[in-house]
């Protein structure tokens, strides 16, 4: 079994899928507005996915998932992930505004969905955990209102984390857990208490993707996985016996 990482998938699919006119699938939201690594996006995530994943395997998927604003309004495009193969594992991100009730949620995923908020998901000998997070003390113009944010994501953050139970841990989060500077701070000492392995994350775009901490730092390995950065091309993080 293989763990995969892909994130910010940006859907916007206002009915079902047609599998068979993928090449041609849109979302109302175009994103190739942003540059031209995001045109056809929705497709390549299909084809991408579907010959780089197998059906056993684990794919994270570590936020902004649907431009949807309402749990209604997302249903085609977790229908659409549901229709992807593996075992899916969502995230909360800072534009899936849809993310409300988690029990709502639960009731309406498709098979092969699961998602992570307080608690965590085991996968194999492996816990998953994580947490949104948010802009970090550092960043410019952070103001006090992120540090409120801020703060209540460290308590999610540890609430997955004490979920874990001694299993070694992959964490998840939506935004970069260090600043644009790439100081150690609070999540970063959270993450090393509890001995984590592995941290994946996205959010970060385009010009953005020169910050990313990359690679292996205060003996955990991070992986930025955005889905512009990646081509769309799920990242294996790892593969387990």
């Amino acid at each position: 079994m293989k763990i995969f990482a892909l994130s910010d998938l940006h859907l916007s699919l206002s009915a079902p899928a047609d599998f068979s006119q993928i090449a041609t699938l849109k979302g109302y939201k175009p994103m190739d507005i942003f540059g031209r690594g995001w045109e056809n996006h929705i497709s390549r995530i299909y084809e991408n996915w579907q010959v780089t994943v197998g059906t056993e395997d684990v794919v994270l998927i570590p936020g902004d998932i649907s431009w949807a604003m309402t749990l209604e309004e997302a249903r085609f495009d977790l229908d659409f992930v549901g229709h992807l193969k593996g075992r899916k594992i969502l995230l909360r991100g800072n534009h899936d505004y849809w993310w409300h009730s988690v029990a709502k949620i639960r009731k309406i995923l498709p098979p092969g969905i699961e998602i992570l908020q307080n608690n965590a998901i085991v996968v194999g000998d492996m816990a998953i955990t994580g947490s949104r997070l948010w802009s970090l003390p550092g960043t410019s113009d952070f103001s006090a209102e992120d540090q409120k944010i801020y703060d209540r994501e460290l308590i999610r953050l540890e609430l997955s984390l004490k979920e874990a139970k001694g299993r070694p841990v992959i964490n998840m989060t939506h935004y970069m857990p260090v600043n644009e500077n790439g100081d150690r701070n609070d999540v970063i000492d959270l993450l090393l208490n509890y001995e984590v392995q592995s941290v994946v994350y996205g959010h970060l775009h385009d010009k953005s993707h020169r910050i990313a901490l990359e690679g292996s730092h205060w003996g955990m390995d991070f992986h930025l996985v955005s889905g512009d950065y990646l081509g769309f091309v799920p990242k294996l993080i790892v593969e387990l016996p």
